[in-house]
Order: structure tokens, then sequence, then C-alpha cells
């Protein structure tokens, strides 16, 4: 079997019985739910949900419905990078596959960092085992392991003219940003995950190292993201559930938010 942790949606590899405990919950910028560890399937997915398909900015949005796990969305950007699915969930739908085959199919995945790896592996396989992209830094965080999974390091990866990856650190040290430098809308995006996360005013973003746990990000790894970060020009930002995004004047917010967080820590 192939179990699927209830509580942050990541698939572990085969095995006769679930383990005892999943080491990516029991870490500190998580949580084990609260009735204890519990684990589930694929199979069983599919009984209870179905997959979310919709469009942010003309983009494909994947999600599971009802509410699972984290409740990420992934996002297929078709890019002159080839098309990349961005993030990945738990579920993988017929209905999801065939959606991103009427758009071109995939070349790659790309996933900001563990908390989002959810069946990364199942997507992979659904389109011929395209390559899963991954930081380096955050290897040892893998549960399913497969020769599709390439890791890349250093702190920048050129993908093409206009896709570059950023390691943004600070959340996990891999935590990874795409930056499309053409796309989806005029001006350009960036894709942070969490590394940086869109707030609900959805007017600036903010910097924690356990979101649920409420632990802030150090400055010094704030500092060290703004300094990865610039240069690059973005009028949106995209985060990492659905409608948490900045539509516009995106590079201002982000800049704006550097400096709130950091005089509110005192290390402005």
């Amino acid at each position: 079997m192939l179990p699927i942790c209830a509580t942050c949606g990541t698939q572990f590899g085969d095995t006769d019985v679930p383990p005892g405990h999943c080491p990516i919950c029991e870490d500190e910028r998580q949580y084990v739910g609260w009735e204890g560890q519990h684990w589930t399937s694929m199979d069983a997915l599919h009984n209870t949900y179905r997959q979310r398909l919709g469009e942010e900015a003309g983009l494909l949005a994947i999600g599971v419905t009802p509410h699972f796990a984290i409740d990420q969305r992934a996002l297929l950007l078709p890019t002159d990078a080839g098309n990349i699915l961005w993030e990945t969930v738990s579920l993988v739908s017929d209905d999801a596959i065939a959606a991103i085959k009427s758009r071109g199919g995939l070349d790659r995945i790309i996933i900001s960092h563990p908390h989002f790896y959810a069946s990364m592996v199942e997507w992979s396989r659904a389109f011929g085992n395209v390559p899963i992209l991954l930081h380096e830094a955050d290897k040892a965080w893998v549960q399913r392991h497969s020769s599709s999974i390439e890791f890349w390091g250093s702190d920048q990866l050129k993908l093409s003219n206009d896709v570059t990856l950023i390691r943004c650190g600070g959340h996990f040290p891999g935590s990874t940003a795409l930056h499309w430098k053409q796309g989806p809308r005029p001006g350009g995006a960036l894709f942070p995950g969490d590394a940086l996360q869109v707030a609900m005013d959805r007017r600036h973003v903010t910097f924690m190292y356990s979101y649920p746990n409420y632990i802030p990000m150090a400055p010094g790894d704030v500092k060290a993201m703004r300094a990865r970060l610039d240069g690059y020009a973005f009028e949106d930002v995209f985060g990492y559930t659905w409608n948490r995004n900045i539509m516009g004047g995106g590079r201002a917010a982000v800049d704006v938010s550097f400096d709130r967080y950091l005089t509110a820590v005192n290390e402005q």
C-alpha cells in the first residue's frame, strides 16, 4: 500500500502497514492531528473527495474538495520551459489528467517545499514519469522515492529565458519560488509557495518558519530572501491556495512587506 498522511497529505512509499508516525507532521513546522496519527490512501480519497478544477488568471488550477490536509492547489504553467505543474496535491484523478492533457500535457513538476510534496510521484507516473524538480536542501523530507525526482542545488536555476527557480530558504532550507518573467499576465509573476505567503488582505506577504504553529521566520532568513529576490520584476504573486493572490503591484507589495516585517521585529 501507499499510505497518505491524513493531516499533511503526503504520500509515503509502498509498505505492508502504515508507518508508525509521519516525520513531516512531527516536525515543529507542522503538527500531528489532534486525534493522533491517521492514514488514508488514494482509493479512500476517491471514495470521499473529488478533484477541484478551476482557473486563476487563465491558469488551470487543481485542488481537492472538500478541504483535505493543507488545502494547497496546484497550477499548470504553460511556459517557454514547457508545461510545468507547480505544486502537487494528494488526489490524482482522471478528470485532472484529462484537463492537463487537453492543455498540451505535462513536461515537468516543480514543488516549492516538503509540505506540498503530496502525491508527487503519482502525478509524475500519470504523465509518463516526467521529472520532479526539488531543491536538494530538502532531500531528507522525501517520503516516497522515485527515479523521476531530480535534485537541484545553488540559489538559482534558470530553466529558460522566462523561468527561473529561486531558493528563498526560511520556511525550509530549500523553499523555492518560481519566477515567470512573461506570464501569465503582462509584467510577470512570482510563485513562492510558503516561502513568503500572501496575507489575507491580498496586499501583503508574510514570513513564517511555521504557519500553523505561529513561529516567526528568523530576521536573518528574511533578509537573505530579500537579497535573493532582488532584481526580479513581477506584477502578480500567486499564493499557495485558491485565490490567495496579489494581482497587480506584486513587487511593490513584497518590498513593503519585507520592510514591515523587519520593522516589527526590530531588525530594519
